[in-house]
């Protein structure tokens, strides 16, 4: 039991010293690989190898050039087959990221294109009767 109890505790020391690390680096990855995708407009694995390059690089960059290139590298042979992994779950799910983006995209408009053709077709029914209500005086005076 009091081995458990020191197990915990040092579970607890020093999961906190790594838990950021990990938290920042996964932060860094994905923005990096969302923000590539987004402006690409498409998903592919260089998105997620240049995003383990670039946070690789950024967290040895402490090391100096060595650790710079290290991390470069270290980061693009992971972020390959996780980008890879993250590929192949999406589309055993049915719909990738891309799909969804345009999907929605797509709905927007269509949704947007109704609202715009509705308000439209109301300007144009008060503009009839607007057209009728001006003309109705007109017509009352030239029958008398």
């Amino acid at each position: 039991q009091s081995a458990h109890r020191a197990g915990l505790r040092s579970f607890i020391r020093y999961g906190w010293r790594w838990s950021w690390r990990v938290a920042a680096f996964v932060t860094v990855f994905n923005t990096v690989s969302t923000g590539l995708s987004v402006y690409r407009n498409k998903t592919t694995i260089s998105n997620y190898a240049s995003a383990g390059a670039l946070t690789g690089a950024l967290f040895r960059m402490h090391l100096g050039l060595q650790g710079l290139a290290g991390g470069f590298m270290f980061g693009t042979a992971f972020g390959i087959p996780a980008g890879g992994f993250i590929m192949i779950i999406q589309k055993l799910a049915g719909e990738t990221l891309q799909e969804k983006r345009n999907r929605e995209r797509r709905e927007l408009y269509e949704q947007k294109l109704a609202e715009w053709q509705s308000r439209l077709s109301v300007t144009e029914v008060l503009g009839q009767m607007e057209s009728n209500t001006q003309g109705g005086p007109e017509v009352e005076e030239a029958r008398e």
